[in-house]
Order: structure tokens, then sequence, then C-alpha cells
């Protein structure tokens, strides 16, 4: 491709095989080769790396014994880096197998960085992820015949044709009932194979690893710097999400198109069917190794998981099945953030300030997560009323489901263990006042 990165980036790696070899010195480090020079000074490197642009090598720090330094020319002067090796290289977030790489990455960032600063301060100001992708999913593509607004206008059009990811995105309608959750991206370190472009700037992602950031919930990929900019409007794709039990909540249901996690409908409408009156409901434990089984069901089968009666006669199963997925949870039912407003609702006496706190609370919850609690007290509140056959009351529910929907946010063991009965009054709340608060 012809393209103003691929001009900057060739004369770096054409000058990236350029260590100053030191054939005799002692104590070389077993990670190192020849391009470790011992305990030499700065001064000394600088002068030994005059000789070539893209030149480097390793010495020992005079100042802190012990310790390595990368001496890198670039740019008519030594730049000095400190240098680690814990299985790989790295001087910075990235690691290496080889100096080498270290050397020949380090060099194209930069160069890029520095024949190019202006423009990649820039680059985030023009996205094409506004007209393509998730913001617009219905909207007609950009078309290629327009004139470039300016020489980086050819680059984005080019990059734009490649985005396939997008393109395919692009062509599918979103179900006219799904629930708009917003959910904000899972970006993760990536290094990618063979060229790639940044699907919101469309600019060129270089570097010979970690190039740049991939949401392992969607698989969009950005620049690391682009990420910032990106709106929180994940669309999980089912491929990318491998199991049910431990997925954050709003991940799941955006990626089976769902208001609420298919692990709670089912097991709800499969306990209602047959289990209401079962004498100890939620408190008797069903058989783990069962349990077990369900989670591996579920995670392997979704939807499709077959647990009726046919397979699993104890609706105890069940239930410590539904159970089990609450406590699995990444981010509680309850979240970490509107934890600490459900605990001081809890403490209030007024009745009437009580429920208005726990409204408020409410609020302040992710809707995946608030339509679930309010399913899920909507189902207990039924459970209730078949107390005189099941003896499950809301206090009970409440001892079983507080620890289960809601845990304190990295609080001390003292504080933690005080919040139990609060956990449990609040669960014991929202199920007698359902009706109200949802």
């Amino acid at each position: 491709y012809n393209s103003y990165f691929h001009y900057l980036i060739c004369p770096v790696l054409m000058s990236t095989d350029l260590s100053l070899l030191c054939l005799q010195v002692e104590n070389r480090p077993k990670y190192y080769g020849r391009e470790y020079h011992g305990m030499i000074s700065r001064e000394e490197a600088d002068q030994l790396l005059s000789v070539a642009e893209g030149s480097y090598l390793i010495r020992e720090s005079q100042r802190q014994p012990g310790t390595y330094t990368l001496a890198l020319r670039f740019g008519n002067q030594t730049r000095n880096f400190r240098l680690f090796y814990d299985g790989k290289h790295f001087v910075g977030e990235k690691r290496f197998e080889s100096i080498h790489d270290l050397v020949t990455d380090g060099l194209i960032t930069l160069y890029i960085e520095t024949k190019a600063a202006e423009y990649i301060s820039k680059m985030t100001i023009n996205p094409i992820y506004e007209h393509v992708g998730y913001t617009t999913l219905n909207r007609e593509p950009m078309s290629p015949q327009k004139p470039p607004a300016t020489l980086w206008q050819p680059l984005k059009l080019f990059a734009y044709s490649q985005l396939t990811s997008l393109v395919r995105r692009a062509t599918l309608k979103e179900s006219e009932w799904a629930p708009k959750y917003e959910k904000v991206h899972n970006f993760k370190v990536h290094t990618f194979r063979g060229p790639h472009w940044c699907e919101y700037c469309a600019n060129f992602m270089w570097g010979l690893i970690a190039q740049g950031v991939k949401c392992a919930d969607c698989g969009l990929n950005v620049h690391k710097q682009c990420s910032k900019m990106v709106p929180n409007d994940c669309k999980p794709d089912l491929k990318h999400v491998k199991k049910v039990y431990s997925c954050d909540l709003t991940t799941l249901v955006k990626a089976h198109n769902a208001t609420r996690p298919m692990v709670v409908d089912m097991c709800i409408r499969e306990i209602e069917a047959r289990g209401l009156k079962s004498e100890g409901l939620y408190r008797i434990s069903g058989f783990s190794d069962l349990i077990e089984d369900v989670k591996l069901s579920f995670d392997r089968d979704g939807e499709k998981a077959d647990i009726s009666v046919n397979v699993y006669e104890d609706i105890n199963v069940i239930t410590g099945a539904l159970k089990l997925y609450f406590r699995d949870l990444p981010i509680p039912v309850i979240t970490y953030d509107a934890y600490p407003r459900f605990i001081e609702a809890a403490k209030l006496t007024d009745p009437d300030e009580r429920l208005e706190a726990l409204h408020e609370a409410l609020k302040q919850m992710p809707p995946a997560h608030c339509e679930t609690l309010r399913y899920l007290m909507a189902h207990l509140k039924r459970v209730t009323q078949n107390e005189k056959h099941n003896l499950m009351n809301a206090e009970n529910l409440g001892i079983v489901f507080g620890p289960t929907l809601m845990r304190a946010p990295d609080l001390d063991a003292m504080t933690a263990l005080n919040d139990i009965r609060y956990q449990r009054q609040v669960v014991e709340l929202l199920i007698k006042n359902e009706d109200i608060l949802f």
C-alpha cells in the first residue's frame, strides 16, 4: 500500500540491525548477547554509538550496579532507557522476545512520533467511527467518490474499505425491542499480525507488537489513545463471549440481544413451573456436582441447555445453579458503585425515607442489572406468597440472597461483616416493596 506511514517506517526498518558488538566482556548476563558492553559510562556509550543512526548497545549502570541500560542512537543523540528482563525484554509496557525486536519497535515508534507528531495529535479529531459501525448501523456508508479533504483522506478511504468487521456490523439491523443498554468496551492490549488500521480514526497501527488494543467482547480494534475516545456502545459478539457464568451481566445480555441473562429467565421459569411449593426453596442446597453440571451445560449450550425435570429431578439443583450464577458475576447484580447507597438506605429508620432512598439507589444501577433485579424480586415475591408450603418468607430469602446479590467493594473484614445484616435487610425490603420500588 502506498501510505504516508509506510513511507515513514521504511527507512527505520532498513536501519535496525545496528547493534555494536563487544567480543570480550566478563560476567555477561545470559539473556544478553554481544551487544552487551559491561559497565561503561554514558559518555563512552555516546562515543561508540556516534558512528551510525539507529545503532545501539547495552551497558551496566555505573550509578546503580546490577541494573542495565539500553543506549540507542536516534536523531543524532544517544537516548538511554532503563532495561528490564522477566523472561522477556522491556523498557515500558511492551515485552519482547529479543533485544533486536525491542529496538526495531522502538525506532519505528520514535520515528513516527517525531515525524508525524502533529498529525498523531489530531488523529481523533475527525474519526470515521461516526460514519460506520456502532453509532449508525442503518446509515448509508461513506461514498468513496467524494473528493478527499486532505492528503490523509486517501489513506482513510483505503483503510475504510479494509474495516470488514465494521462493514459487517453495518449490514445488521438491531431488533426493535432490543434494550439499549450502555456498555463500555473491554479493551485489552493486542498484537496484530499483518497491517491493521484503527477502527476509530482509520489510521495505520504501527509497531511490531502491541500496536493497539482490541475489545475482548466485540472485537473492535483501535489505537490505545483512540480507545479513550470510543463511546460506551460495545455490542458484544457471541464469538468473543465464550461462556455464560462469570461473564459480565451487561455483556451477556447485549451479546444475546436479550433483556435479562437467559440463565435467570430459564431457571426462574423452571422453578415456578414445579418448585414454588417445595419446602426450604433456595435455603436447601442441591448436590454440588449436579449444580456444576448445570453451569457447564449453560456455558456449553447457552439457551439450548436442558434443565428440565427429566434431567434434574431435584429443584434444589436449579435454585443452586441460579444462586451460583449470581455469585460468579464479576460485578454483582447490585453493583459496587451502588452498594453504599443501598447500605445507607437500609440504615434509615423512617419507612418512607428508606423506600425513597432505595428508589434513588436503584437509579444508580446499570439498566441490565436493574431489570435483572426487578425480575428476580418479582419471582421472590411469588415465592413468599407460597410461604405456607415452602416456609420461605422475605426475611429468610433476604438471608439467602443478601450476600449473593451484593458484595462489599474493597472493605475491611470487620466492615464487611457488619454489612451482612444490612444486605439481608436490603433484599427483604426489595421483595416486600417490589411493586412500589420497580
